[in-house]
């Protein structure tokens, strides 16, 4: 039985991570999926949050997706999404700021930026943030 499975995470713009991976764990729109190698096909929309790629030694992997679909295949899992980085690359100053100009557009309704626009980037700001707090926790427990 294989104990591993091979992974992608793309971006529109490039890809993110290639390897190999003993878990995948990812924020769905029904709710968190945990993925073992031959896990059954699936098709799953995925909501702006982390993917956790744990390697074969059991070290993990943190990434940040925009959203996007994850399809699984016994072997093989792909993330597709329109923006996707490394959790360790995600600017939290940027995020910080991006959260904050969002939650005043959403309390001044006056805002040049629309209600919705403005609630789909608190969502995605708040994401990163919790991407990275996440990273950080992790880090803290070695």
């Amino acid at each position: 039985m294989a104990t591993t499975m091979h992974i992608d995470i793309v971006s529109a713009e490039e890809s993110v991570h290639s390897g190999t991976a003993s878990f995948v764990s990812a924020r769905a729109v029904g709710g968190e999926v945990g993925i073992y190698p031959r896990h059954v096909p699936l098709l799953v929309q995925l909501k702006p949050g982390e993917v956790t790629v744990r390697d074969e030694s059991g070290e993990d992997q943190f990434f940040y997706v925009s959203g996007g679909t994850m399809e699984v295949q016994p072997d093989v899992v792909t993330v597709l999404a329109d923006a996707a980085t490394r959790a360790r690359d995600i600017d939290e100053a940027a995020a910080e700021q991006a959260r904050k100009r969002a939650e005043d557009a959403l309390a001044n309704r006056s805002s040049e930026m629309d209600y919705a626009r403005a609630q789909a980037e608190l969502v995605e700001a708040a994401a990163q943030l919790r991407t990275v707090q996440k990273i950080r926790k992790a880090a803290n427990r070695t």
